[in-house]
């Protein structure tokens, strides 16, 4: 049964979320986000806006629904489980899978895997998106988290939020990176001229990608990246923005590119603080073969 609890505000002032996630203390303020999004939060009767300054008298209601039974059917994928306990799961995700179910892609996805290998999955995503802290693109291949219960889901959330987790990738972009390292702070949004895609567009969300340069060859540069935030196409966006885009990339790299199974993108290493231990977790994996062969065929053109 969904869990209600009512409040008189006699002390607490400042943002709903705030408010809720310190008089609620396993609720956090992103949870707090969806559930007044799904209409679960009332302030005097009425409906809130995320930003409510809550003030002396008012009267909240907050009603947590159950976790949303799963939709999604488990399938017998082989699934790379870099590590697993109670709490959390790290992936391996292969290029050309896609994380969870949508238009298009009903089955044959990460979560369609992980309801087959992984006996309990977090239902804050709902139906089609259980355990989903976050996404990596179809094509780039790598490390994922993923939450078990609700509870690491906020915390995991948290940490993506505060920028605290640690996302590398690895990336061949096309040209020749003259500087050793460089930061790319510019706003992602959906393009105006294609809705398909995203770029760089005044009133984006803000979003930050460090690179450093690993190793160049004639015509294209193998780097290191690192992200502050996870906007849609970041690594993708921010590589072309700057006239150096991803190798294979269909959506934004140039026609004539190298050939493989899309952009050579791979989140090669990711860390995080454990939801119930508190200890910093680091987990690397190599390149995938087709990325390593790419790389040794342009050594061997040196």
């Amino acid at each position: 049964m969904s869990k209600q609890f009512q409040f008189n505000v006699n002390e607490e002032k400042g943002r709903i979320d705030k408010v809720i996630s310190n008089l609620l203390e396993k609720v956090s303020r992103s949870h707090v986000k969806i559930l007044i999004e799904e209409e679960h939060i009332r302030v005097n009767g009425e409906i809130p806006k995320p930003n409510y300054k809550v003030r002396f008298g008012d009267s909240i209601e907050v009603t947590i629904p159950d976790p949303v039974l799963l939709d999604a059917d488990p399938e017998n994928i082989p699934l790379e489980i870099v590590y697993e306990d109670k709490d959390v799961v790290v992936i391996n995700k292969p290029q050309g899978m896609v994380v969870h179910p949508a238009a298009g892609h009903h089955a044959g996805t990460l979560v369609n895997a992980l309801l087959y290998h992984v006996t309990d999955l977090s239902g804050i995503n709902g139906k089609i998106r259980p355990g989903i802290v976050h996404r990596i693109d179809k094509d780039t291949s790598g490390l994922l988290m993923v939450a078990k219960n609700d509870e690491s889901h906020e915390k995991l959330a948290e940490q993506l939020k505060d920028k605290t987790t640690l996302r590398e990738y690895v990336a061949l972009v096309h040209g020749v990176i003259p500087h050793e390292k460089g930061k790319i702070e510019a706003p992602i949004g959906r393009s105006k001229t294609d809705r398909k895609k995203f770029g760089v567009v005044d009133g984006g969300k803000d979003a930050v990608t460090h690179f450093e340069v690993l190793e160049r060859f004639p015509d294209f540069t193998l780097v290191s990246l690192k992200l502050e935030t996870g906007r849609t196409h970041q690594i993708r966006v921010h590589m072309d923005y700057i006239g150096y885009p991803l190798a294979g990339d269909p959506v934004y790299g140039p026609k004539k590119t190298l050939k493989g199974n899309g952009q050579f993108l791979h989140a090669r290493k990711i860390g995080f603080v454990h939801p119930t231990t508190n200890e910093f977790l680091t987990f690397e994996v190599e390149l995938p073969e087709i990325f390593q062969q790419q790389l040794n065929e342009l050594r061997e053109q040196l």
